[in-house]
Order: C-alpha cells, then sequence, then structure tokens
C-alpha cells in the first residue's frame, strides 16, 4: 500500500490538503478497511474521469482507510476498462430491456444513447462488487479473529503452567 507520504504527494490528491494528515485515515481495523473495500471497488466500477479523487473524498467522508480505497480503484485501468464497461453496459441494456445497438458511425447521439444502459449496469455492478467487497473483508476478519482464538485457546490447554 502506498504510504502516507506518497499519496499526499499525488497530484490527484492534492486538493485534500491537510484533512489527509488525519490518523483516522491510514488505520487498519475491520470497519476502516471493509469500508475502503466498498469505496475502492464501488468507485473504480463507475464509469467517470478522477476515480481516485473520488474514492479519496469518499474514504475521507466515511472516515475508511485511505490508501486502500484509492488502490482498490486500480481494478479499472486502462486494460481492464473495454471488458469492464462493456460488460457493464450488457447488464445495463438487459435490465432495461433494450438490445445492444452496435455503432452505425459513431456520433454523439449513438454515443449519449448508450449512457442510459452504461450508467445502469454500472450502478448494479458497482454496488453488487462493493457489497461483496466489504462482506469478504467482514468474513475475513471475523475468520481470522475465531482462528487467533482458537490458537490461543489450544496453546493454554496445552501448556502444563495454565493447568490448575
Amino acid at each position: 500500500m502506498p504510504s502516507p507520504e506518497r499519496l499526499k504527494g499525488h497530484k490527484s490528491l492534492s486538493f485534500l490538503g491537510e484533512v489527509l494528515s488525519d490518523p483516522n485515515l491510514w488505520h487498519i481495523n475491520r470497519h476502516s478497511l471493509a469500508g475502503a473495500a466498498f469505496i475502492g471497488i464501488f468507485t473504480g466500477l463507475l464509469p467517470i474521469p478522477l476515480q481516485m479523487g473520488l474514492a479519496a473524498l469518499l474514504a475521507v467522508r466515511f472516515h475508511c482507510n485511505l490508501p486502500l480505497s484509492v488502490v482498490l480503484v486500480w481494478i479499472s485501468n486502462p486494460v481492464t476498462y473495454v471488458p469492464i464497461f462493456y460488460f457493464t453496459y450488457r447488464i445495463g441494456a438487459w435490465l432495461l430491456g433494450m438490445e445492444p445497438s452496435p455503432p452505425h458511425g459513431i456520433n454523439v447521439a449513438w454515443f449519449v444513447e448508450q449512457l442510459v444502459p452504461l450508467w445502469v449496469g454500472s450502478l448494479l455492478c458497482a454496488s453488487l462488487a462493493g457489497l461483496a467487497a466489504y462482506l469478504a473483508v467482514k468474513l475475513s476478519w471475523r475468520l481470522a479473529v475465531v482462528r487467533s482464538w482458537n490458537l490461543r485457546a489450544r496453546r493454554r490447554r496445552d501448556d502444563p503452567s495454565h493447568r490448575s
């Protein structure tokens, strides 16, 4: 994960200024990581520019782990944009009962027509993927805690100095 200094120096996050000095944005606990997972995945699956900036703003607003929120945005990147947004477009078109329309000469009218299914599909997929990431972090954290408790109990049980 990027260091606080590295994120503070990132030009696309400079608008946050001194807010980045808040230590709560850097804490690692189940709530901040689960929220960050939701924010990063959700924001990364939206067809918008400045996804990292939006993820950073949401992390600040909801007191989530800032580095994880920003890093997870990169689930969408120049290599994955086309497959992700084509998939979300197809989902949106299916939900709206529309036939995906291939371009017959790309023009502004055709592009605007494609925005509604793209946004519907993107919002649905981003919400579901964000929720899945949130729940996966919560479940993973819980399983790690239970495993730690069980290991501690086993050590106590096996340690002769703890017997009465």
